[in-house]
């Protein structure tokens, strides 16, 4: 009898059926399935079981296709305590009633026969008392809106309008219950709250009006005269601060704020207000946004806060001749419903230790103001690796860091070959040290923007071209590069799309300790001949907060250099996930 015959004869799925007849038609056309292999599958489409599985999954198929799909009954509960009361006669004649009398008597088991009612009974639907009628007549239109008031938030607030007095909603919050309902709308007039009018009473008195209230939560609103859609925006930005709601004193609500930290990707659904955008998480599943203060408010807070700092030091520079009084700029309108860079002269560094930036200097930077920055993912490109940056302060082991990463695979990682205006030395080949060129040429190019970085030493020129990272990134290399952290601007761009990793060290007591241990050798002595004093240990923490300050928020990842070869894992692993994760970029990179 064939194993057809046999599906036949027991008149399993047709299905299944017809899938084991091609396995026996085809099984000599395919050489490379053994006897083993067939067998299993014959017996695996004749088993029992899976043919219990498809049947069910077609019969659940068709009854959803056919909206038919109820339960069949509603009382499982009911049923239950009867067949306790039968069973309770027969306990002591059979071990097994015994059994199940103890196993329907479990809380568990009861508990879901009580969820399942409710589900057959659709008992989980708000019961929302029947709306008053006593609505007064008069030239305005009034509605009457119910909502369930529960844990979560209503996702509103209320304000005082200027012209009128009423009180108006000020903001519906993108996915909360407000939202959700699309019965109440930015505009609309609060009349009565659950029959109390709220004529002539401030927001906080409607607010002890809904914090009093229990169940159901009656509004007498006359709608706006218009009510534009809610369309959530599509930005996402990088944030390059953190906010505590509970902390700002300003925010139009503490409960609705959005707790964000530096750095992370926000989903901004509402720019509408000038003061409060409305935003989420990237990837929260709450569906109801907060509220996060606009870019201008977080602009001027910052600018308010430097000019008081500037009053009582001398060495920071102005940043904004006009104060701006931040209650002006911060109102607090509404109540919660629920509880090109210019040039750097800098000379005299040893080129092999340090660069300057062809188009930036401190003063410049100290005047950005960093808040959000619109971003975007950037997918990897098969075969065009992200140059990646390594900065941080002279001394912090960047050097070391970029000679191992490039040791550790010569042929994938490469760094640019620098240029410069001197003469070629005996022995030194063009292109492979340096690339040379005369003077008069690399003072056209850095006036034209070419070069990242450049600097002096000895009366020569030395600097890195843009081009030459263009070159090797198009070559299919990894390229490398330790500049400067004043290169940042230059290097941050469309074109290069670099990812930056920031070399920090650690405090003090350990920066000493690991480089004594590790007998490193001073980078501020020329010769590298003697190790790091403390002096030198203070300035390179002095200079890596100074780096932090100006160009923290143009950092992809950091990475603390207290034991060098920890740090050239997290490297190694920061590389690689350039190379095969999305990353978030600004949004000018992938437009």
């Amino acid at each position: 009898m064939t194993a057809a015959l046999v599906m036949d004869t027991v008149n399993w799925d047709p299905s299944l059926s017809k899938l084991l007849n091609s396995l026996v038609e085809s099984k000599a056309d395919i050489p490379s399935c053994t006897d083993e292999e067939f067998g299993f599958l014959s017996e695996l489409l004749q088993s029992k079981e899976l043919n219990a599985l498809v049947k069910v999954h077609n019969k659940v198929l068709h009854n959803i296709k056919d909206d038919k799909f109820y339960p069949m009954l509603s009382n499982a509960m009911d049923i239950d305590v009867d067949v306790l009361e039968v069973l309770a006669t027969k306990t002591h004649i059979s071990q097994d009633c015994r059994e199940l009398f103890q196993l329907l008597q479990r809380p568990h088991i009861q508990g879901l026969l009580c969820a399942h009612d409710a589900v057959a009974q659709k008992d989980y639907y708000p019961r929302l008392p029947d709306i008053p009628l006593e609505v007064d007549e008069d030239e305005e239109t009034v509605k009457i809106v119910q909502l369930v008031k529960s844990n979560e938030p209503l996702g509103a607030t209320i304000k005082t309008d200027e012209d009128t007095g009423k009180i108006v909603i000020a903001r519906i919050m993108h996915g909360g219950a407000a939202d959700r309902s699309g019965l109440i709308h930015v505009g609309d007039e609060v009349c009565e709250v659950n029959g109390i009018s709220v004529e002539g009473k401030t927001p906080n008195c409607v607010l002890k009006i809904l914090q009093n209230s229990e169940g159901t939560i009656t509004f007498k609103i006359v709608p706006a005269d218009s009510k534009g859609g809610m369309r959530e925006s599509k930005v996402r930005v990088r944030a390059h601060f953190s906010y505590k709601a509970a902390e700002d004193p300003h925010t139009p609500c503490k409960e609705a704020g959005l707790d964000f930290s530096k750095g992370d990707v926000l989903h901004i659904v509402s720019q509408d207000d000038i003061y409060w955008w409305q935003a989420r998480r990237e990837g929260d599943r709450n569906m109801r946004a907060g509220l996060i203060p606009s870019r201008a408010l977080q602009e001027r807070r910052i600018i308010v806060e430097r000019q008081q700092k500037e009053k009582t030091d001398e060495d920071t520079i102005s940043l904004c001749s006009v104060p701006v009084p931040l209650p002006a700029l911060c109102p607090r309108p509404s109540n919660s419903l629920h509880d090109s860079p210019t040039k750097c002269n800098l000379q005299g560094i040893k080129t092999k230790k340090i660069m300057y930036d062809a188009a930036e200097n401190d003063d410049f930077d100290r005047e950005e103001i960093p808040t959000y920055e619109e971003v975007a993912k950037l997918y990897p490109r098969p075969g065009l690796y992200r140059p990646v940056v390594l900065i941080g302060p002279p001394g912090v082991g960047r050097n070391e860091l970029k000679r191992r990463i490039m040791a550790s695979d010569p042929d994938k990682y490469k760094t640019p070959v620098p240029y410069t205006s001197r003469p070629p030395r005996l022995g030194e080949i063009n292109g492979k040290e340096y690339h040379f060129t005369s003077r008069e040429k690399m003072e056209e190019d850095i006036q034209a923007g070419k070069f990242i970085e450049y600097g002096e030493y000895k009366g020569n020129l030395y600097g890195t071209n843009t081009e030459s990272v263009s070159s090797l990134v198009d070559a299919g290399y990894v390229c490398l590069l330790n500049p400067h952290y004043q290169a940042l601007k230059m290097l941050r761009s469309p074109k290069l799309k670099p990812y930056v990793i920031y070399i920090k060290p650690p405090r003090f007591e350990i920066l000493k300790e690991t480089r004594n241990e590790a007998r490193a050798r001073s980078t501020f002595d020329e010769n590298n001949s003697r190790g790091f004093t403390d002096e030198e240990f203070n300035e390179i923490l002095h200079s890596a907060a100074r780096i932090e300050f100006l160009y923290s928020h143009l950092f992809d990842e950091v990475i603390v250099n207290a034991d060098l070869s920890m740090a050239f894992e997290q490297l190694v692993s920061a590389i690689q996930r350039v190379e095969t994760d999305p990353l978030w970029v600004p949004a000018s990179w992938v437009q």
